[in-house]
């Protein structure tokens, strides 16, 4: 549980510690006081007075590593918590804060930070060496455990990876050597890896791989047909596209959309492929499988191997078959594709996340889901709304993490509840010449089974989000500063229990505004 200081800058308490709303810096009738960046800023002043030892070690990390940071997602404003030890579903900061990890790597980190199986197949992997520069048995054993179990979703034969986006790379290469062709049809505020991101306002300087990508509107699909059209003949080679898109906030892609995309890849010629990189979790045999679609070519990530540095691509063997090294057009090399240690923990983790632990996850999941928008629905006034109008939330100041996929929403999808009503409002004896900066928003849950991501919408947004962040860290929950949350094996009712209670106190605070 974290223990956050009981007081801090101008008289404020932590939310949780104190049944009061927040207490704000003195107002001046006459000044455009802005009651929701006091609240931020006196969330970033509690969050560095806890923690000095992980800020010390921001700033020293930052004379080696650009801003401090190899891995941009990780990055959080004001700095980012460090963590020394990991144990069940359970983080420890430098700090020494201890926090329910409700983030599970990204979906990554599905078994936790200290299985006792998966610790124990990587020790007697270890034994005998590693680094062999030739195969091993426990490769063999992984890969058969994958095709069994994602036949279904289209892998009949695999190929092993270093990172989901290294798959999707494989993959695409494939596509294109397969074809003869060049275009890949991917979507708008998909997320395939750091060279294979495609946010709402894509910078004309980026790190994506030079192909030759058409971006269509995701879960469109007469925007997406009439880019299809505009193409020309015989010039696609590939569809890839999530299930989900995780990293663009765990919006969940419509059943008839991604079946017109299947229908569409074969009516061209292109390969339909399919990133489970994330969603591979969601359905024993993968969810295209559940979902009815037949892809060319699927990607999976790294829960597959065990939570290790792990990607695979796989699919029909009239794709994968160039990559025979015996008589295959494709060669494909990685050190460590086959390395020891991910494949045993691989063979060991796939065996504990088995049909029935699936299934046990994907309904906790909808539980803490279904939860939250109960609280909504409890506290405040819900209007279902049509699908998602996209508009670019680019970063803006130092308050607003780096790109990672989530934009904002005019409008909330079908499938989430849009809250009008949470706001963060002047007191009602306020001059009417102070009230017109009162900053209103949105919130709402998107996803399924064990994904899901907390959003936040209006003008107001990235404040939000951001406080809500602050909060429930103060509760000793951790998530994603984007709201988005990933279950591990290790969580059970009562976690999300504690989820849920800190969330229904954060929209208890937060409805009526600050000050009333």
């Amino acid at each position: 549980m974290s223990s956050y200081p009981t007081s801090g800058v101008n008289g404020t308490h932590p939310p949780g510690e104190s049944g009061d709303s927040i207490t704000l810096p003195g107002r001046n009738p006459d000044s455009s006081f802005d009651p929701l960046s006091a609240a931020l800023s006196s969330s970033q002043v509690r969050y560095t007075v806890a923690n000095p030892k992980s800020l010390e070690a921001h700033n020293e990390a930052c004379k080696d590593f650009p801003g401090g940071n190899t891995r941009t997602v990780l990055h959080s404003s004001p700095f980012p918590i460090t963590f020394v030890k990991g144990e069940g579903c359970e983080l420890t900061s430098l700090d020494g804060e201890v926090y329910i990890d409700f983030l599970g790597e990204f979906t990554a980190g599905i078994y936790g930070h200290s299985n006792p199986a998966i610790a124990a197949a990587v020790s007697e992997a270890m034994k005998n060496g590693w680094n062999y520069g030739g195969p091993n048995m426990y490769e063999r054993a992984l890969a058969k455990k994958v095709t069994k179990r994602f036949c279904p979703s289209g892998i009949e034969l695999v190929r092993f990876t270093n990172s989901g986006t290294e798959a999707n790379t494989m993959a695409l290469a494939a596509a294109v050597a397969y074809t003869g062709r060049t275009k890949v049809l991917a979507f708008k505020n998909g997320y395939h890896g750091g060279t294979l991101s495609f946010p709402l306002t894509t910078n004309k300087i980026n790190a994506n791989l030079p192909h030759d990508f058409i971006l269509a509107p995701y879960n469109n699909i007469s925007g997406t047909q009439t880019i299809l059209d505009s193409l020309p003949k015989d010039s696609l080679a590939a569809i890839i596209v999530e299930c989900i898109q995780g990293s663009g906030g765990a919006i969940p892609g419509n059943e008839n959309f991604l079946h017109f995309l299947n229908t569409r890849a074969n009516k061209l010629g292109a390969l339909f492929i399919v990133d489970e990189v994330m969603t591979s979790r969601l359905s024993y045999h993968g969810l295209s499988s559940e979902l009815g679609l037949t892809p060319d070519l699927v990607t999976l990530g790294k829960w597959v191997g065990g939570g290790m540095t792990f990607g695979a691509f796989g699919g029909r063997k009239r794709v994968m078959s160039m990559f025979d090294p015996r008589d295959g057009v494709l060669a494909h090399s990685g050190t460590f594709n086959n390395n020891v240690v991910t494949m045993a923990a691989g063979c060991t983790g796939i065996n504990l996340y088995n049909e029935a632990e699936v299934k046990r996850l994907n309904a906790l999941g909808d539980s803490l889901r279904t939860g939250l928008q109960a609280i909504l629905l409890r506290s405040c006034q819900i209007d279902q709304e049509q699908p998602a109008v996209f508009k670019p939330c680019p970063q803006k100041n130092e308050l607003e993490s780096p790109f990672t996929g989530t934009q904002c929403y005019t409008s909330t999808p079908d499938t989430a509840l849009s809250v009008e009503s949470l706001s963060l409002s002047e007191p009602r004896n306020t001059k009417s010449k102070i009230a017109h900066h009162s900053r209103k928003g949105g919130m709402w849950v998107s996803g399924r089974g064990s994904i899901m991501n907390v959003h936040f919408s209006g003008e107001s947004e990235k404040s939000l989000q951001s406080i809500f962040w602050h909060y429930m860290l103060e509760q000793g929950i951790y998530l994603a500063q984007r709201g988005f949350v990933a279950l591990n094996i290790e969580i059970n009712e009562s976690h999300v229990e504690k989820f849920l209670k800190a969330a229904e106190g954060f929209v208890g605070m937060y409805q009526g505004g600050l000050g009333h």
